[in-house]
């Protein structure tokens, strides 16, 4: 199982057994980060953590910790068993951060199975008659399980009609998801299902005025980035042209040793995103990067899309793979990557949980109407904002694109702090007051900042009448960047000539969007595409429309049609047949369980 999840060379790896206890456990993680350290045991050795992630403490609680006896090694993870000696089951309560684990408590011959308050950190599951298998990867259950591999059909279900899996699902016949916030506890080969938080507990919470949430936004966001710049390892800090990033170097703590500034871009030219990150950079006298795509991306694009798709479980397939690409660059420049991911969610209700609205002839008419029946019940779920982009947009939908930057490097957003998300649930009425909270806090940390626009036009004074007229002149060529990039319909297709003339003449494409998989499938990855293509008919034949799936890549690399979704699906899934089905080796024995041990029962309360 370690074996199947181990990505990297400079991973490093253990294991944690407790026969007595029909546990069996393994762990792997970066090296030199938190996870690094384990396992994490208090003074008795009586307690034991195996733990994935990250989580982070404040200076008052290692303080606490200290002055009460505990001994602590700096920056690593021990506190955390001391704090559950403690505070006992209220601990998990405390916990802040995207992770998951195993704590084993020997005293009481119990171990408790955890993950964070959102589930971005995943625990795959599966339970047989005598045994409960989990794993922070499912290829790990997959691997010592064969008769799982195959694929689950309300999960394809999900994945064709929204990009994703959601409500506990995965691709995986009898594989789920533990939900976020959960504390399964193990005694005596009793399984009881818990959850130490629901979203509930904030949804009551009442909303401040604009003026107290300003205030309140402020002090917590500065008390809060500092816990994200502790590190060991040299720090870097991923910048956009955007308001998230923003904020961050506005209120950035000083350190010992400066971080490093970079921004994603594609082979050649700048984006707004790389004029402005450079601009920010400079004016908080700090290095600035840009990591690009280089040829080998598209001479080695069937390596790298293998790797993704592995990965992250066919969680993102060809159009997520410059993620480990772009991020592999990154950890040579900072083994630590600090992001301003999700803010837009968090704190201004930005979404991309829609239907992909793949072509319906592309599957068989049962699977066509289960499609279009899921793209309805799904958009008609009403749920808090906060609620709905915390505990369900960000760790269903936008699961794959941290899943792939961890393979890489350590992947840390304040944007998912406890405080902060607790924060946006009292977000006075109207969205705009989180914004000019934003702006309101780049002014008062860094006023030069401020003057400087995002990708967007906007500025801290976006209330005249011509920085409206700016913000929504750069918003028309963002969308015309985007719909030549991606996401322009099948039945304009054949106009994409006098697209590309008209963005070309106003000097509008290229300045968003750097992905461009949608002339990349046509140009450079063509002959990858059709190959795959070719492969992926290899699917059950209940899925697929064989007819036009012999047709679909040659329409778009003809121009006859933009088909980047489906090409994307259907090589994703192929690929997960390809690697996670037929050539993982079947028959691995199993981890021996105590012949004492009694069938594993669930109980849920």
């Amino acid at each position: 199982m370690l074996a199947s999840m181990k990505h990297e060379p400079s991973y490093v790896c253990g294991t944690h057994l407790v026969p007595k206890m029909g546990i069996y456990a393994g762990w792997i993680a970066h090296e030199g980060s938190l996870a690094a350290n384990q396992v994490f045991v208090n003074e008795d050795e009586d307690i034991v953590l195996v733990f994935c992630g990250e989580c982070f403490m404040d200076v008052e609680t290692e303080n606490g910790l200290r002055q009460r006896g505990h001994r602590l090694a700096k920056d690593e993870g021990g506190w955390l068993v001391h704090l559950y000696e403690e505070h006992g089951d209220r601990f998990f309560e405390e916990l802040n951060g995207v992770f998951s684990g195993l704590l084993i408590d020997r005293r009481l011959r119990k171990a408790f199975l955890f993950n964070d308050r959102y589930g971005v950190e995943r625990i795959y599951w599966h339970r047989t008659q005598d045994c409960f298998y989990f794993a922070s990867e499912a290829k790990a259950l997959l691997r010592v399980l064969p008769e799982l591999r195959g694929f689950d059909e309300e999960g394809i279900g999900q994945f064709l009609a929204f990009g994703c899996t959601f409500d506990g699902k995965t691709l995986f016949q009898s594989i789920s998801l533990l939900p976020g916030g959960s504390l399964w506890s193990f005694e005596n080969g009793i399984c009881s299902k818990t959850k130490y938080f629901s979203p509930e507990m904030w949804e009551t919470q009442k909303t401040l005025s604009p003026e107290a949430f300003e205030a309140q936004f402020q002090e917590t966001f500065k008390r809060v980035l500092p816990r994200y710049f502790r590190s060991k390892s040299t720090i870097g800090i991923s910048l956009t042209g955007g308001l998230d990033s923003r904020m961050i170097m506005a209120c950035r703590p000083e350190m010992g040793d400066k971080p490093i500034c970079y921004t994603f871009s594609g082979r050649e030219g700048k984006t707004f995103d790389d004029r402005l990150a450079a601009r920010v950079a400079a004016t908080c006298d700090l290095e600035h990067e840009i990591v690009r795509i280089m040829p080998d991306f598209f001479s080695n694009f069937g390596h790298y899309t293998d790797r993704t798709v592995y990965i992250t479980d066919g969680c993102l397939g060809p159009l997520g793979t410059h993620e480990i690409y772009l991020n592999a660059q990154a950890r040579l420049l900072a083994p630590v990557r600090i992001t301003g991911a999700f803010g837009g969610e968090i704190l201004r209700g930005v979404s991309m949980f829609k239907p992909v609205r793949l072509s319906p002839r592309l599957v068989n008419t049962d699977v066509g109407r289960s499609l279009k029946y899921l793209a309805h019940e799904r958009k008609g779920k009403g749920r808090h904002p906060v609620t709905f982009a915390a505990f369900s947009e960000i760790p269903e939908k936008r699961y794959g694109t941290p899943a792939a930057s961890r393979s890489q490097l350590g992947f840390r957003t304040p944007y998912l702090d406890n405080e902060i998300v607790a924060l946006a649930y009292r977000v006075p009425a109207g969205l705009s007051s989180s914004t000019r909270a934003a702006w309101s806090l780049v002014k008062a940390n860094n006023a030069s900042l401020n003057k400087i626009p995002t990708d967007m036009g906007a500025t801290g004074k976006s209330s005249t009448l011509a920085a409206v007229l700016r913000q929504r002149f750069y918003r028309s060529l963002f969308k015309l960047d985007y719909l030549y990039s991606e996401g322009l319909p099948h039945w304009l297709s054949p106009l994409d000539f006098w697209l590309a003339a008209v963005g070309s003449g106003f000097g509008a494409l290229g300045r968003y969007k750097f992905l461009n998989y949608r002339a990349w499938f046509r140009g450079e990855l063509a002959a990858y595409v059709t190959e795959s293509i070719k492969d992926s008919q290899l699917l059950q034949s209940w899925l697929w429309n064989a007819q036009f799936l012999e047709s679909v890549a040659g329409d778009h690399i003809s121009g006859r049609g933009n088909y980047v979704h489906e090409i994307n699906a259907v090589i994703t899934l192929g690929t997960v047949e390809r690697l996670l089905f037929r050539d993982l080796p079947r028959g691995i024995e199993r981890p021996t369980i105590a012949a004492t041990r009694p069938p594993v029962e669930m109980v849920t309360s």
